[in-house]
């Protein structure tokens, strides 16, 4: 018989809850089920409270409501109905944080939102970043990165942060509306997307030179993809090719969790990490759902997924 998992937690990512009439995406052919997605989570929540061993920890991996709630003026009451979903949870919740976020709220008030997940004194030690890291059991390490640390949304104009973002995307997208990736070279460029700041990049390379160090096995999850074949060409992060070299330079790293493309996406890369991105819940129609549960052991995880995600099974 097989041993029992070390440990398991729940995933889920793009919950983009509004109190609004069905909807479409930007090309206005995808449906968004934004009253529904609140209802798919409270099934997600009875499932993983169900689970017998109970979950560690429950991955939120952002985007939990839609920027529909900034025009409605809705975005503090959205946020409140899906944090009382999840509180219904006996375990810890870790949100990363994505574009939707950003449209509702400002960087500064997010950190006094219960999407706060980070400890104090847990990241890097200097700015804002929301990056951060954690132990749930002997010789295993979560790191959440912030995939906005470079970005415009969010901060002030008058940032030097949001000036370098600003100075970046301008360069590499010409566009008039810097949300189109069209006729552009590297399609990422784009507003709705963001990067890593070395700074981070510099601390996540000491993270995992410390899990090295310790034999430790490390999954990292941020909003944006970081490798091109778990995305499309438009989906990924600024420079995921910065996340993914520091990654790749250790040997302790074994999953990538992302969320951002609603299609979902999944690839083994050519050091052997699994770079796993969640079908989103926004798109996911009422019969169905889109979450998962990830069962950890010393050589593998199994994720088991709900509706729209399918069940794998990740070596290492």
């Amino acid at each position: 018989m097989e041993a029992a998992p070390l440990f398991s937690f729940g995933v889920i990512a793009d919950i983009q809850y509004a109190d609004a009439e069905d909807g479409y995406d930007f090309g206005g052919y995808r449906r968004r089920y934004y009253r529904q997605s609140l209802n798919l989570l409270r099934d997600a929540v009875e499932a993983w409270a169900a689970e017998r061993p109970p979950l560690a920890f429950v991955l939120q991996l952002g985007d939990s409501i839609d920027g529909l709630n900034a025009r409605s003026g809705e975005a503090e009451g959205a946020l409140e109905q899906v944090l009382v979903v999840l509180g219904r949870l006996p375990v810890p919740v870790h949100h990363a944080w994505g574009n939707h976020e950003f449209y509702n709220f400002s960087r500064a008030r997010l950190v006094h939102t219960g999407l706060n997940s980070r400890p104090a004194g847990a990241g890097p030690p200097a700015g804002d970043c929301q990056a951060y890291h954690f132990s749930p059991a002997t010789r295993f390490r979560v790191v959440v990165l912030d995939a906005y640390d470079l970005s415009i949304l969010g901060r002030e104009p008058d940032s030097p942060r949001y000036r370098e973002s600003l100075r970046l995307l301008q360069e590499k997208n010409p566009n008039d509306n810097l949300n189109s990736p069209a006729g552009l070279e590297e399609p990422r460029f784009v507003e709705f997307n963001g990067g890593f700041s070395q700074a981070q990049l510099d601390w996540f390379n000491e993270v995992l030179k410390f899990s090295d160090e310790h034999q430790e096995k490390v999954v990292v999850m941020g909003h944006l993809p970081i490798h091109p074949d778990a995305s499309d060409r438009v989906c990924l992060a600024w420079n995921y090719e910065d996340a993914l070299s520091v990654i790749h330079s250790h040997q302790c790293v074994v999953c990538f969790l992302a969320g951002h493309l609603h299609d979902g996406g999944y690839c083994l890369d050519s050091h052997g990490v699994h770079h796993l991105t969640l079908e989103g819940v926004i798109e996911t129609p009422p019969e169905s759902n889109a979450f998962g549960t990830i069962y950890v052991y010393e050589d593998k995880m199994i994720l088991k997924g709900r509706g729209r995600i399918s069940e794998r099974v990740m070596h290492f």
